[in-house]
């Protein structure tokens, strides 16, 4: 994996946790290809009070976070992997029999899947916390409750330190492994977030510590559709609910672990 700087196209200016009006270009560098190697993007659509309808060539895995003694969150362990094919259909009312993929329970039970997300840019619904080198960029309502953000002093406490070569360090790895794409490190000296260029993959997220199921994990800017055909903004990292309770619909909210969601079946 390498790190991928993305533009912005005006600069950070309000620091100290107060709201930010840069806005963030993701892009993908142009490489020429042979045909026989073309993949299809993949893609996400949320359908109305049912599943997600993923499409596209992407691996699908369980994605484990792996914690200390303390319980603090340190690094993703990959464990099952999903047969998929092009294109299926993954639940998100949190009760399928045969999770990770939808079997029409939804429509047994009268689930409410309504969108409540914000339709507006990540940044202009983050808070930035200052530091000499390097700024966190923080969209609190996008938290999934995943914790890399907790070890060390807690990246809110690390980014003030950041001159130090072994923080910055420290504080990348943290702030990267954030699979909600709540928290984003931005570099004040080449103007620019700094952030895993990973391949487009999907991720089920398993948390022992706290005996629960996580959200659905889109990693390398997969495009996700709302029911009535809105695009969601692009990003790097993002968490989809597969409780079915979060209240900020489509996206995670953290709700799994205070309901103990668990998603124990599996299917090959």
């Amino acid at each position: 994996m390498r790190e991928n700087h993305n533009e912005l196209r005006s600069p950070l200016s309000k620091p100290g946790g107060r709201s930010v009006g840069f806005h963030l270009e993701y892009s993908r560098p142009v490489e020429p290809i042979k045909a026989s190697s073309v993949k299809k993007e993949v893609g996400v659509r949320v359908t109305t009070d049912g599943p997600y309808v993923v499409s596209g060539e992407s691996p699908l895995t369980d994605e484990v976070i792996v914690g200390n003694a303390e319980g603090e969150s340190l690094e993703w362990k990959q464990s099952h992997t999903y047969a998929a094919s092009s294109k299926y259909a993954l639940c998100r009312c949190g009760h399928s029999r045969t999770p990770p993929f939808c079997d029409g329970t939804h429509s047994k039970i009268g689930f409410d899947g309504t969108e409540t997300a914000a339709r507006t840019s990540y940044v202009a619904q983050a808070t930035v916390f200052d530091g000499p080198t390097l700024s966190l960029l923080d969209a609190r309502h996008l938290c999934a409750d995943a914790r890399f953000c907790d070890p060390n002093g807690k990246v809110w406490n690390q980014v003030a330190r950041t001159h130090d070569s072994e923080v910055r360090s420290m504080f990348l790895r943290q702030v990267q492994n954030c699979p909600a794409g709540r928290l984003v490190a931005f570099d004040k000296a080449a103007g620019r977030t700094v952030e895993l260029d990973l391949p487009q993959s999907i991720g089920l997220i398993e948390d022992p510590v706290q005996n629960c199921s996580g959200p659905i994990w889109l990693r390398g800017s997969i495009a996700v559709t709302s029911a009535d055909g809105y695009l969601y903004e692009l990003r790097k990292n993002v968490t989809l609910c597969r409780c079915g309770a979060s209240k900020n619909k489509p996206f995670c909210d953290g709700t799994h672990a205070s309901t103990n969601f668990r998603a124990n079946a599996k299917s090959s």
